[in-house]
């Protein structure tokens, strides 16, 4: 019986943990035997007795967690005290954040840890319920409002009132990802008045059914800007100085606005420049969701509150899900048992084939050696 081992995170600021009561019964119904470190859940509301009464033992400190495991469950990249105390061949499973996080992944390849990261499972039908991006960028969608709600000075919804009418908040969404539906659909529940962009055509359907406005220069160039794979074309520079004129007259205009742009392995683009954030009204907010990958508006700063000199607010706050720690763990917690089932062969015995097209794409060191094609130096 293969042995599942769920850590306290040791990252400053981390409040999600790996497994949850709920999964851990659901792994050990699957034939899985699972330890957690006392605590592990705590910072999510999560009891300790509770993972007793799920079936789970308990281990005083990380090392008496992990030293026996044949899979590591975590929410970010072990510490070198777990790597140190992995013992070797063991399965290491977390967002390891690998473009940005390098040191780790070479030493749980020194270690000879097979390790997965879960941002490379792929977005194929069968992954889905294993898909991490999604399920943490749509909490990080709707908390982005909430954050923004919260530094807002003023109410969100129209109200009419004896004493007069307040105007309803004027929001805009820049990148209409996961997170970005989800910070539509949340702005627009709290009453606001919403915008949003995205440099795919298709995605202007999507806002609208949220009963939100598509803000893009809708000329034949960006009719036909979308491969037949769904990808964007890169516009010409005519296009983009057009859509850089509609949305800096538009950002001007508007009392928060979240960007919500990332590039797997580069930095964050830049959507957001010092003259448009300069353009805001004083009170205006901005919230950068990409912040920890550089951010997507100049100036921002990660875990800081930047008040610009014409009193506008640049929230940069990091690990949003984090800040929403029961649903947030609920849901990765969920897709990690998802992602379990696949060490299972037919006959439910730990039998992991690295041929498997979901492990092969999320498995990033085997054998004492960095082996994702996009990480090999």
């Amino acid at each position: 019986m293969a042995l599942i081992a769920v850590t306290k995170e040791s990252r400053a600021g981390e409040t999600r943990v790996a497994a949850t009561p709920e999964t851990v019964k659901k792994l050990i119904a699957a034939g899985f035997a699972v330890t957690v470190e006392a605590g592990a859940g705590l910072a999510a509301s999560y009891q300790d007795g509770d993972y007793e009464a799920a079936g789970a033992s308990l281990a005083k400190t990380a090392k008496a967690a992990v030293e026996k495991a044949d899979i590591l469950f975590k929410v970010r990249a072990p510490a070198d005290a777990e790597i140190a105390a992995l013992k070797s061949g063991a399965i290491v499973v977390a967002m390891l954040n690998p473009y940005q996080e390098k040191a780790a992944l070479e030493a749980l390849a020194a270690k000879g840890a097979s390790a997965f990261a879960m941002e490379f499972v792929p977005r194929i039908t069968r992954a889905q319920v294993m898909d991490v991006l999604s399920s943490q960028a749509n909490l990080a969608g709707y908390r982005a409002v909430i954050e923004a709600a919260e530094a807002f000075g003023k109410a969100m919804p129209m109200m009419m009132t004896a004493a007069g009418t307040v105007a309803a908040a004027k929001v805009f969404i820049m990148g209409v990802g996961v997170a970005g539906l989800q910070a539509i659909a949340t702005a627009r529940r709290l009453g606001a008045v919403v915008t949003a962009t995205d440099v795919r055509p298709a995605t202007k359907e999507q806002v609208e059914s949220l009963g939100a406005k598509f803000l893009a220069v809708e000329d034949e160039e960006f009719k036909n800007a979308q491969t037949a794979g769904g990808y964007a074309k890169e516009m010409s520079v005519e296009y983009q100085a057009k859509q850089a004129a509609l949305v800096s007259s538009h950002i001007a205009k508007q009392d928060i606005v979240i960007t919500t742009a990332l590039i797997p392995g580069r930095p964050a683009p830049k959507l957001v420049s010092a003259e448009q954030v300069a353009s805001m009204r004083p009170g205006s907010i901005l919230v950068d969701l990409a912040i920890e990958q550089g951010g997507n508006v100049v100036g921002a700063k990660l875990g800081e509150v930047v008040v610009t000199a014409n009193g506008a607010k640049i929230l940069g706050v990091p690990n949003l899900p984090g800040r929403i720690a029961v649903d947030a763990s609920a849901l990765y917690a969920r897709n990690l048992f998802a992602f379990a089932g696949l060490f299972l062969n037919k006959e439910g015995a730990f039998a992991p084939d690295f041929e498997d097209e979901i492990l092969k794409a999320a498995l990033v060191t085997q054998g004492g050696a960095i082996v994702h094609p996009s990480l090999k130096a």
